[in-house]
This record gives structure tokens, C-alpha cells and sequence, in this order.
């Protein structure tokens, strides 16, 4: 969300000045102009911070510090608005009614079958949205903050105002805040400026730019994060509070919502105007018969419960979150749900070579010269550099430091240009034996092309001719082929006077030579890769490195190269030449992170469903656009915000793991909508048949109600199924055209036996309405319930195993249904004990419908619906 256009109005929401001080909230204005002692005492802080309990205190008058927070209603109140649905609410009145004019036992059933089917649906839901709370919880994003004297980290959500917090490179701003300190602090606040640039922020008392409330030099808003430098920060709002909070109720848009959340709401709304037909047709025929209103009102009513995909919200739910548990055993932590079904889908990933193609054990071997040769001088300005910067330490600023150590006596920092993935390099200026210095690091083809000068063994500075820079060159050339990557080391003298340091001193450099890396080929990455190939996932590598280094990686785990594109080669591209581009090329290199942003887009304009995999400051716009962002735990705070699914190991083979399970779930919420698509279609045409020719109805509204109970249970188990290898072979997408085809086949075959059980029950046996409600409930349960273990796979319904629990609930439902009528409990349900040679027609006419449900499957798959 850019809110640039609405600067105005974020100040809005401070206007009306500050609260009672007790309260621990300041208007914006004062948040920056008022002296930092001072408003310490108004916020009753410290610079220690604040007491354990003083928070707990705090946290129930101001609530989490979570602008989207939606207040939980108590557990009573969310099982009670279960029974807000309006055909629940009209059944429970007509069969209190009912009750009124002396059927009190229908009332008593009905009332019980209806808790009974909500509280199943509750818990089950209750439970699973609680373990998925959990998992998230176990990687949101910390805060270090100081309470009772000493640091903590703690969520972010857990902050007050009037906590203390320190922020270095990387981290989220939690909360609009002061600056109590701060060094070298630049920030990335284009969330509220819509200005791509870091914004430096200092301590102090007079605040700068103090006319645009995200212009405040001396404080840091909630929304933004840290580019680079340390900060001590006193938080004066929280939540919906902050400047962001305000501005979200209006301006945040929800994210479009997935193919797979579509489906199910097409799905949801198919089976409604159906059933919404189906009961204005029955009671328009009981109508015209003449029938008693109130039998037949509840009729209509149980009927319309008993269509209605009541149980679809939980059964997404349970899958989903049993996939999110599975996954957290195989230290994947899902932080959005539908996110699983995009993993199901998602037929393209992009990822950095680093810690994916490569082992992430970067190690810096050498410093050389511009000719190869070692180079002390080289390293020691490298190493100067990566001690002062005060960005987020980089891998490479990491090996360069831990390579040995280096005496920083005498060294002193004097200002620093920070490192931004638009000039790929950091600057430091220096001081050292009274001379200063500009230290710069970064891309070499850069430094190369700023340098007008070089030094040479003696430490002599000598004129960078064109010979010379082509044998430099080489160098770098000859390094990327062996596979290691390497970084500019040049800098320049500048007057003592110069106290600050700015882009445009990066020029006239003298370039000092080449830190050099080595980052070993993951050796398990070729097989992985392919594994990804051979399931439907094409790889593309996006990295910053240069193509002769990670062409070096892609020969050494044994993966072709199909087609290379660099960032410059890209700016050169229109968007329909890129895309035209996109089939050939699986490496980009040199590219930053608008790039990879615009690589990922032109992905999803062509219809794929893209993941990307990332764990940097800069890739945090690219998680964003992926339909499933991918991050690892030891990421920058930004990049986890953003990202879908967190990585508690580094490792391409869990993601492989993770999309298998994606691909179940869909196709195990597809085994419970195939089913209740067709056996409901087929229940539309029995019930309207024997409305027409019945003089009674066909089944008692609480036999509607008890079908649907136990039908509601056998189906508890589909999220345990196990799903045929071949089924997840491939992407998975939701088709709601396939359901729409399969219910239109496989209802009229359901209808047939239903229609057949209604010439045998009323010629064979000379069924009265007793019996013949009686026999068609126990068919009708037997043979919507059994049906599933065809309808579950694509194969020999013989040939796939299914989930023991799965059996053990179907084969107890349909057991309960036939049992239930020979109990006397049966008589409170209306049921009357069948004749023995009905159970001998109902064995032979389920394994007909069974068979012919084979044959059907066969053909359907075969022309209907190939994949």
C-alpha cells in the first residue's frame, strides 16, 4: 500500500492533540518537538525501560500492537453465532412449534442434532485455527527491547507505549516512535512517502522536515524499516493508533483473493441456488397436494440444512491446517493458510543461488591486486569497510571480517554512504595518521569504471589506461570461471576538511583490487532441481552475482543453462519482449531487486503461479508479487513480514516437500466437494421425484437432519486421507469446471438407485410411509457415505489405499444408519424395523451403484476430464 498521495491525512489522527498523560499517548506533533526528557515523564519511562508488570498493564488498556488486529469475541459467543444461519434459526422455531401443539420428541431430536452437527463443526475449526495460531506465532517477528533493566527480544505485538526498543540494520520499525540515539541511521519509509530513497533520521530536539509527520528527522513511524546505522527508540503509539493504523481502516485493501478461495465460494454459492430450488419446488408440489403447512415447512426447512455444504469451511480449515502441522514437523512454519494451495499450484519458483544452489559457507580465500597478485593492502581496506559499515552485515562482510584478524588501532569512521542495490556498493570515510580517506566496496565492474587510477605492488598510484583496465578485467574474468565471486576494493584522499561522505565522492577512485570468495556448490541442489523438473516446477535463478560465476554453479551440480539474461539486458527489454523471453531463460543475472520484482510479474501476466525464495532487505517487494513468498528463519525482519511460508533450514528439497503437501490438501478438499457436489445434485432429483408421485413425504424432516449428522461425521476424516502418488505429480490447480461436470454425471447416476429403492421399497415390499422413509434413509446413507471410496481416487477404487480413520468413520456412519432403525431409540426418529430381505436388496443394489460409479469414473476421466 503507497499512501504518498495521502500525506495530508497522516497527520489526521494527531490533530486533536495529546490524552491524559496517564495513558501513555501523545499526539504526532509532540511525538517529535517535545524535548526527549520531557517526554519521557509524559510517556512514565525510562531509557532502562519499563517494568514487567507496568506492561501487562499497558497491554490491556492499549491492546496488541497489531493495526489489523481483529478482537476475538469469547469462545461461548463464536459457538452461539453458529446458529445465526437463518435456516437453522427458522428450523429451530418450527419445531419448537411443533413442540407447542404436542410433538415434543421431534423437538427435543431436532434441537440435539442440531447442537450436536454445530459443536462438531465448532471444535473441530477451534482447534485447528488454535494450532495454526500457534505455528505462526513461533516465527513472528521480535523486537529488542528493554524491560526490568536488561534487553529481550519479544513480538512485536507485545510492545507498549513507553517501551524502549533497539533497532539495528534490517529490522521492522514497530510502532511510531522517538529517537533517543541513533548512528549512522537511514530508513526505508516509501510505505507512508512513496519515496524509493532511505531517508536518514538523527537524534535530537529539533526535528527537520517536520511539516510531513513521515519527514520528522528525529522520529521513525510503524510501516517503515532500517537500510542500515543502530537506533534507541521510545515508542509513543501502537496499533491502530500509529500514523499507518489510522490511514489502514481506509486505505488497505484486501488482497485478491486466490483461485482456490474462489472455487470454494463459487462452489458454496453453486450448491445454495440449488438448494434454494430444490426446497421452493417441494414446498410448492406439497402445496398443491394439499399437505398439513407445518410438516411441510419443516420438511423444506430440514431439507435445505441437510443441502446446504455446512461442513465445507471446517473441512478446508482441518485440511489446511493439518498440512501447516505436517509441515512443521519438517520445519516449514505456514504463516498463511491459502498459501498451501498456491504451493499446489505454483508451477514456477525463483530463488537467489546463495543457500540454494550454493552451501552458503561463504569464505573469503584471497585479496589480489588488479593483476591476481596477493594483496595486503587490498584486504586491509576491505576489511576497514566491512568493520565501519553499519548496514546489515552481509555474508561477505561477514567472511571478509572473519578471515583474520586486523588490528582497528588508530582507525576512526567519519561518515559512511550506505550500501543500495541501485549502486551496489558501500562507502566509508576514514580517518587514519591524520590523512582521510573514502574506502568503497562493491560491485568490481563498477569500481573498475569509477577508477581513473590503480595501485601497483609498491603501493604506488598509477593512471588505469585502457590496456590495463582490459587485464583487470581478465582478472575478474578468470576468478568468476573458477566459480568465485569477487568484490571492488578502490578508494580515494580526500582534504581533512571533508567531514561528510556523499555519493558524488565516488568518483576518481583508485582501485586497490579484489576481495575474493568461495561459496561450495550444494551438492544435493542438481538432484533437487531436477526432482522440481520432473513434478511440474521450472527453476529460475535470480541473482546479483555475474553470469560467469553462476554458470560456474550451474555446471558444478550439473543443471543446464537454458538462456541468460543481465539486469542491463533487461532495462533494454519492453514488457512483451521480456515475456517473450521468459520460456528460454532460467538464469538472470546482475539484477536488483525492481528487476526481480518485474521478472516475477511478467510470470503471473502469463498466467503462472510464481514462488519466490528469498531471505534480504531487497527481497522483501519480490515476496510480496510471489504468490507464495518463501523465507527463511534467519532472514531480515522485512523479508519474513512478507513471506507466506518460513524455512526453519535453508534447504530446496523442504520446498519440494512443502508443495506435495499442498498439492494434497487441494486434492483432499476436492474429494469432499466432488462428493457432496454430486450426491447433493443427486438428492435434488430423488427429492423432487418423489415429491411428485409420493403421498407422503419421503423422508421425516428429523430423518433429513440425522442423515445429515452422520454424513457430517464420516467426512471428519477426509483431511487424514492419503492421496495417490500420481495425483501430485503435477501442479494443482482448483477447477471449479471439473466439479461442475462431475456433478452433473455422477447425480443423475446417484438418482437412478434412489429411484430404483423407490420401486423396489413400495412393489417389492409394499412399503407404507414408515417403511418406505425408513428404507430409503438406510440406502441413502449407505450409498452417499461408501461412495466416497470411489469417488477418492482416479485409479481402481481396489487399487488406493485410503486413510484407516477414513474407513473406520465411513464404515461407522453407515453402520449407525442401519443399525439405528432396528433399536428402539429408532422410534424417536420414526423409523420402523425393514424386512430382512431388504438388507439382501440393499447389500446387491450398493454394489451395483458402486460398480457403475466405476464405470462412470472411467469414462468421465477418460473424456470428460483427461489430465
Amino acid at each position: 500500500m503507497n499512501i504518498a498521495g495521502e500525506r495530508g491525512n497522516v497527520s489526521g489522527p494527531y490533530r486533536d492533540g495529546a490524552t491524559d498523560p496517564a495513558s501513555g499517548e501523545l499526539g504526532a506533533e509532540e511525538v517529535w518537538q517535545e524535548p526527549v526528557d520531557r517526554l519521557l515523564i509524559r510517556l512514565a519511562t525510562t531509557r532502562t525501560g519499563l517494568a514487567s508488570t507496568e506492561v501487562q498493564s499497558r497491554l490491556a488498556t492499549h491492546g496488541p500492537n497489531d493495526a489489523a488486529t481483529i478482537k476475538r469475541s469469547p469462545l461461548w459467543l463464536q459457538f452461539l453465532a453458529r446458529f445465526r444461519n437463518p435456516l437453522v434459526i427458522i428450523l429451530l422455531v418450527a419445531s419448537a412449534l411443533s413442540a407447542a401443539t404436542g410433538d415434543v420428541a421431534s423437538f427435543v431430536v431436532v434441537v440435539t442434532i442440531v447442537t450436536i452437527s454445530m459443536t462438531l463443526d465448532f471444535v473441530q475449526e477451534v482447534r485447528a485455527q488454535n494450532a495454526v495460531e500457534a505455528l505462526r506465532r513461533s516465527v513472528a517477528v521480535q523486537a529488542t527491547v528493554r524491560r526490568d533493566g536488561t534487553s529481550l527480544s519479544v513480538p512485536i505485538d507485545q510492545l507498549v507505549p513507553g517501551d524502549i526498543v533497539e533497532l539495528i540494520a534490517g529490522d521492522l520499525v514497530p510502532a511510531d516512535s522517538r529517537l533517543l540515539e541513533s548512528r549512522d541511521l537511514f530508513v526505508n519509509q516509501a510505505l507512508l512517502t512513496g519515496e524509493p530513497y532511505p531517508a536518514e533520521k538523527r537524534a535530537g530536539d529539533a526535528a527537520l522536515g517536520a511539516e510531513n509527520p513521515a519527514g520528522a528527522s528525529n522520529a521513525v513511524f510503524a510501516g517503515t524499516s532500517v537500510i542500515s546505522g543502530t537506533a534507541t527508540i521510545v515508542i509513543c503509539r501502537t496499533g491502530g493508533k500509529t500514523a499507518l493504523g489510522h490511514l489502514a481502516t481506509s486505505l488497505a485493501e484486501k488482497p485478491p483473493a486466490t483461485a482456490f478461495a474462489v472455487g470454494i465460494r463459487r462452489f458454496g454459492m453453486l450448491i445454495m441456488r440449488l438448494t434454494v430450488l430444490m426446497v421452493l419446488f417441494v414446498r410448492v408440489v406439497n402445496i398443491s397436494f394439499h399437505r398439513p403447512v407445518p410438516e411441510s415447512l419443516m420438511f423444506a426447512l430440514a431439507l435445505a440444512v441437510g443441502l446446504t455444504p455446512e461442513l465445507l469451511p471446517m473441512i478446508v480449515t482441518v485440511t489446511l491446517a493439518r498440512s501447516a502441522m505436517e509441515l512443521a514437523k519438517r520445519k516449514v512454519i505456514v504463516k498463511r493458510l491459502s498459501a498451501i494451495h498456491d504451493l499446489g499450484a505454483m508451477n514456477v519458483l525463483c530463488t537467489d543461488k546463495t543457500g540454494t544452489l550454493t552451501e552458503a559457507t561463504i569464505k573469503l580465500v584471497r585479496a589480489v591486486d588488479g593483476h591476481g597478485t596477493e594483496s595486503q593492502r587490498a584486504y586491509v581496506y576491505a576489511y576497514v569497510n566491512s568493520r565501519f559499515e553499519s548496514g546489515m552485515k552481509s555474508p561477505l562482510d561477514e567472511a571478509i571480517l572473519a578471515a583474520h584478524p586486523f588490528d582497528m588501532t588508530g582507525w576512526t569512521k567519519i561518515d559512511e554512504v550506505p550500501f543500495d542495490f541501485e549502486r551496489r556498493r558501500v562507502s566509508v570515510l576514514v580517518e587514519h595518521d591524520g590523512r582521510r580517506r573514502l574506502i568503497v566496496k562493491g560491485a568490481p565492474e563498477d569500481l573498475l569504471r569509477l577508477s581513473e587510477q590503480y595501485e601497483d605492488a609498491a603501493g604506488a598510484e598509477r593512471a588505469l589506461d585502457a590496456e590495463t583496465h582490459r587485464a583487470f578485467e581478465a582478472t575478474l574474468e578468470a576468478l568468476s570461471v573458477q566459480g568465485f565471486r569477487a568484490l571492488g576494493i578502490a578508494s580515494r584522499s580526500v582534504d581533512t576538511s571533508h567531514k561528510t561522505a556523499a555519493i558524488t565522492d565516488e568518483i576518481s577512485l583508485v582501485f586497490s583490487g579484489f576481495a575474493v570468495f568461495l561459496d561450495p556448490p550444494k551438492a544435493s541442489a542438481g538432484e533437487t532441481i531436477q526432482a522440481m523438473a520432473a513434478a511440474g516446477i521450472s527453476m529460475k535463478v535470480l541473482t546479483g552475482d555475474n553470469e560467469l560465476v553462476t554458470r560456474h554453479v550451474f555446471a558444478e551440480i550439473g543443471v543446464p543453462v537454458t538462456g541468460v539474461l543481465t539486469g542491463e539486458a533487461l532495462t533494454q527489454l519492453s514488457e512483451e519482449a521480456l515475456i517473450g523471453q521468459l520460456p528460454r531463460v532460467n538464469l538472470f543475472c546482475r539484477v536488483n531487486p525492481q528487476q526481480k520484482h518485474r521478472v516475477l510479474m511478467a510470470l503471473k501476466r502469463v498466467g503462472h503461479v510464481v514462488g519466490f525464495m528469498g531471505d534480504g532487505i531487497n527481497d522483501a517487494p519480490a515476496l510480496h508479487a510471489a504468490d507464495v513468498g518463501i523465507s527463511v528463519d534467519g532472514a531480515a525482519d522485512v523479508a519474513r513480514a512478507a513471506a507466506d511460508l518460513i524455512l526453519l533450514e535453508h534447504d530446496l528439497s523442504v520446498v519440494r516437500e512443502a508443495v506435495l503437501y499442498g498439492r494434497r490438501t487441494v486434492q483432499n478438499v476436492s474429494k469432499y466437494v466432488l462428493m457432496g457436489s454430486s450426491s447433493n445434485f443427486g438428492n435434488m432429483f430423488s427429492m423432487a421425484g418423489a415429491a411428485l408421485f409420493l403421498p407422503f413425504l419421503p423422508m421425516l424432516p428429523i430423518q433429513i437432519l440425522l442423515n445429515n449428522l452422520l454424513y457430517d461425521v464420516s467426512e471428519i476424516a477426509i483431511p487424514f486421507d492419503q492421496v495417490d502418488q500420481e495425483a501430485v505429480a503435477a501442479p494443482v490447480k482448483w477447477d471449479v469446471r471439473l466439479i461442475e461436470k462431475f456433478m452433473l454425471v455422477f447425480g443423475p447416476v446417484s438418482s437412478i438407485f434412489d429411484f430404483l429403492t423407490f420401486y423396489a421399497l413400495l412393489s417389492l415390499f409394499g412399503a407404507g410411509e414408515a417403511l418406505f422413509q425408513t428404507g430409503w434413509f438406510i440406502e441413502s446413507m449407505t450409498t452417499q457415505i461408501l461412495v466416497v471410496f470411489a469417488i477418492r481416487t482416479r485409479r481402481r477404487f481396489y487399487r488406493s489405499k485410503p486413510h484407516p480413520f477414513l474407513v473406520t468413520m465411513a464404515l461407522g456412519s453407515v453402520t449407525a444408519a442401519a443399525v439405528l432403525p432396528l433399536l428402539p431409540l429408532g422410534r424417536w426418529f420414526g423409523f420402523v424395523t425393514p424386512p430382512p430381505l431388504f438388507f439382501v436388496y440393499l447389500i446387491g443394489a450398493t454394489v451395483a451403484y458402486l460398480a457403475l460409479v466405476e464405470v462412470s469414473k472411467v469414462v468421465f476421466y477418460r473424456i470428460l476430464a483427461p489430465r
